[in-house]
């Protein structure tokens, strides 16, 4: 994990105007997302990685726009804690998250007979919140494996036999077709509508659902998605397994896949050295937009630019 000998911490102070008075709530949810400790009032902490320094900056740029003040400072040591209380902190606090929810998981196991609707759809919901949780578990907490344990149980009884993903339509079969895929989309899922839109179908109509209360229907191709039809296969992301069911040879859009799969993935399988860039600007058009559309229209430009120097730099 992060544990090193020397731990540089990112330490945010802000001052965040009275109005509009919702804005101070917004950004603590924003600071408890990323995991900050908060150690006084408007004052909190992080340990220093690539994620945490853009996540930290985001949050002072949001603030500044809606008129408050905001510093962000890099730091091996906060004044009146050590290193070590610091990691505790950290620990005590995502602990405490995972003994709630596996006191939840637990429920669940326990209620579970034949697998039912209801029964994947609280699966869903652990599972999102779970992963939540372990992506700002930045020094091991107490629990988690035992969390992880359960929620293998739960899926093997959920899943016996595992579910497949839906049969892939033949590649002559993909245009005219509606594409669905999660709300509040990311890098897999902008590049994959950029694909669709850019190389399968120009006029292909995106839709953006909760997946716990979507049914899937004729006409409907899913990506990024449980049992979708272009999904996640082993190592591979989303674009990448939709670009191996196209064939296509092109030199750029392999290069892109494998940008994208670095990102999604947090694996540095490729190490392009065009990954950084783009993954700071797909960070920031999810920032600036709430809406999917907009964060697929926006990232599609991006992408747009990315491919024709990708194209040319391999010409």
């Amino acid at each position: 994990m992060l544990q090193t000998v020397l731990q540089s911490w990112l330490l945010l102070l802000h001052q965040i105007p009275p109005n509009p008075p919702y804005f101070r709530a917004k950004v603590l949810r924003r600071l408890n997302r990323l995991g900050a400790l908060a150690i006084k009032n408007s004052a909190y902490v992080l340990p220093e990685t690539d994620d945490t320094l853009e996540d930290i900056q985001w949050v002072r740029s949001e603030i500044e726009e809606e008129g408050g003040e905001a510093w962000v400072f890099r730091a091996e040591t906060v004044s009146g804690l050590s290193a070590d209380s610091l990691r505790e902190s950290f620990r005590n606090s995502r602990g405490v998250e995972y003994k709630q929810l596996l006191e939840l998981a637990s429920g669940l196991f326990h209620s579970l007979g034949e697998s039912s609707a209801v029964h994947e759809s609280e699966r869903r919901k652990l599972a999102r919140r779970f992963e939540e949780i372990r992506a700002i578990d930045f020094f091991d907490a107490p629990g988690r494996e035992e969390l992880e344990t359960i929620m293998e149980a739960i899926d093997r009884k959920l899943h016996v036999p595992a579910p497949q993903s839906a049969a892939k339509p033949g590649v002559n079969d993909l245009a005219g077709r509606t594409w669905v895929t999660r709300r509040g989309v990311k890098v897999d899922r902008i590049s994959t509508a950029w694909f669709v839109r850019r190389f399968v179908d120009a006029g292909a109509t995106l839709r953006f659902v909760d997946p716990d209360r979507y049914t899937h229907t004729g006409g409907e191709i899913r990506f990024d998605m449980f049992e979708g039809e272009f999904t996640h296969e082993g190592d591979l992301c989303t674009f990448e397994a939709l670009l191996r069911h196209l064939k296509m040879k092109d030199a750029a859009l392999d290069a892109i896949a494998e940008i994208v799969h670095d990102i999604d993935l947090k694996d540095d399988k490729y190490q392009r050295p065009e990954t950084k860039g783009i993954a700071a600007m797909i960070s920031g058009v999810v920032a600036l937009h709430s809406s999917d559309e907009q964060r697929v229209e926006e990232g599609s430009r991006l992408l747009d630019a990315a491919y024709a120097a990708l194209r040319r730099s391999s010409s």
